[in-house]
């Protein structure tokens, strides 16, 4: 039986969801070249797990472009700026330090080179007192050709001044402008049931998909899915501590028109409908990071535990037979499927090192 992450303050999901196991220099990390092995023997035969890219400042979310090229969030490198006495803090967590250029998205190409698409965005830490965990740019995605990005780690309350969390849309030459305030949005639309232990004025968004060319996003420590489209309006799609309590939503995928979910604290996989419906789809799960499916109809789920090289992911095959076809994964935080069919995973994507962040790749069975 695998034990759920220990930590105080779920709400820092986007920062680092509060691993216990990221305070840690980069030697107590396995070798970079060695991280994607750990266990590897523990996984599905047929499944093989490769780095795919290196060089990565805290990577979470990543989807594929037009272009073909792997566009990955990052965290970034934090900040150093404190709004302390200027604006309601973090409790626990706070105060963060930020600074408004340390956040970065990459793009990498199909034989693994990364390049830079833009370091001009927010990132920001968590208090020294629980390992300064980094949170920056939580997710991308592409409407047509035009690429858009989820912010978690700007507002005064992550001690970033003049820029809100929210979505951003960004140019082909790296520039950017915010398209939605999601900041403003969460103030003066508060959910049912917050949790004042560890409240987020600016929230700490963590995943975001499209349908039908409007953006939906997750926000964890509010605990809320919403829609914005590209002009910017936001609404609430669904309220989930209303019904569900503090669950802790995190990832999110679509399949067959509906919407389905992961939670950090609630084990659960819920599938939500267009309109707000939902219900539970699978139960049983620990710390889930990252959903997707395959051509098949058949989900994978990114799961990670307390501790070094225990990330894994299973694979549910109608209606709930489970295999895990990958383990040993470091910190992970995000994954997608590319055009080839194979496995897309944001590896040491806490805690570990600037630069040492990974893309996987996975061949799956």
């Amino acid at each position: 039986m695998k034990t759920k992450i220990p930590f105080k303050l779920a709400g820092i999901i986007s920062a680092a969801l509060v691993f216990a196991s990221c305070q840690k220099t980069s030697t107590d990390i396995v070798d970079k070249s060695q991280a994607a092995k750990i266990n590897e023997d523990k996984a599905s035969a047929a499944a093989t797990i490769n780095v795919f890219a290196k060089g990565l400042n805290n990577p979470r979310g990543l989807k594929f472009g037009p272009d073909d090229y792997l566009y990955v969030a990052e965290g970034g490198r934090g900040g150093t700026h404190s709004t302390e006495g200027e604006c309601k803090q973090v409790p626990g967590a706070g105060p963060y330090t930020g600074r408004n250029t340390l956040g970065r998205i990459s793009k990498i190409s199909p034989s693994g080179e990364r390049t830079t698409v833009t370091n001009d965005l927010p990132s920001s830490q968590t208090s020294p007192a629980i390992g300064s965990l980094i949170s920056g740019v939580a997710d991308v995605e592409f409407i047509r050709d035009t690429l858009y990005a989820l912010l978690a780690g700007a507002g005064c309350s992550h001690g970033v001044t003049g820029l809100p969390n929210g979505i951003v849309r960004v140019n082909a030459d790296g520039s950017w402008k915010l398209i939605a305030n999601l900041s403003a949005f969460q103030k003066s639309h508060p959910v049912a049931n917050p949790n004042p232990g560890d409240f987020e004025p600016d929230g700490t968004w963590y995943s975001m998909t499209k349908k039908d060319n409007v953006l939906y996003a997750v926000e964890p420590n509010h605990g809320e899915l919403v829609k914005v489209t590209t002009s910017g309006a936001i609404s609430r799609v669904i309220d989930v501590s209303a019904s569900q309590g503090h669950v802790v939503p995190t990832a999110i995928t679509k399949n067959n028109g509906n919407f389905f979910v992961g939670t950090l604290l609630g084990s659960d996989i819920y599938k939500i409908t267009p309109d707000g419906q939902i219900s539970t789809f699978l139960s049983g799960f620990t710390s889930v990071l990252g959903v997707a499916f395959d051509t098949q109809n058949r989900l994978y789920v990114l799961e990670s535990t307390f501790g070094v090289g225990t990330g894994d992911i299973v694979r549910i095959t109608p209606p709930n037979q489970r295999v895990v076809i990958a383990s040993g994964l470091v910190s992970p935080t995000a994954m997608t499927f590319g055009p080839d069919g194979k496995l897309y995973v944001s590896n040491m994507g806490f805690g570990a090192g600037f630069g040492e962040g990974q893309v996987l790749q996975i061949t799956v069975p």
